[in-house]
């Protein structure tokens, strides 16, 4: 606990565990300690994956997982037609559109090894997860 030097006024103080999550000292520590918040950092191509509307995700996912890549080179194109992404008002939207170009990329390039298919179904998935909190009103970390 922070004290100050009279011993009369006690602070919270945030500490991170080895996970990342910010706990505040001095709550319960049962169990790792009170978590407050937990956010997931996503890398710039993960970022970069549209929040379409429901069916079109859903075609995108049908379109990985048989043709590994399709959906989500379709999906580059919704940026263009005003889907967003968590890194739009970052790097713009030339940027997000050869980021998704370049996973598509690189999902047809890896598909012969597998990798490649399991990611672009990785890929559909999280677009359909992105196109439902959208339709449920669930705000995003933009």
């Amino acid at each position: 606990m922070a004290q100050k030097e009279g011993g009369s006024e006690q602070g919270r103080v945030k500490v991170e565990d080895s996970l990342g999550a910010k706990a505040m000292a001095g709550g319960p520590m049962a169990g790792g300690g009170v978590v407050v918040e937990v956010r997931e950092k996503k890398g710039p191509l993960r970022a970069a994956i549209p929040t379409m509307p429901f069916p079109l995700a859903v075609i995108c996912l049908f379109l990985n997982t048989f043709i590994p890549g399709l959906g989500t080179f379709i999906s580059a194109f919704s940026v263009l037609c005003g889907a967003r992404s968590e890194l739009i008002s970052e790097r713009g939207v030339c940027c997000v559109f050869w980021l998704n170009v370049a996973a598509a990329l690189i999902q047809i390039l890896t598909a012969v090894i597998m990798v490649g298919w399991i990611m672009s179904i990785f890929w559909g998935m999280d677009m359909v997860i992105l196109a439902s909190c959208r339709d449920q009103g669930v705000p995003q970390d933009v």
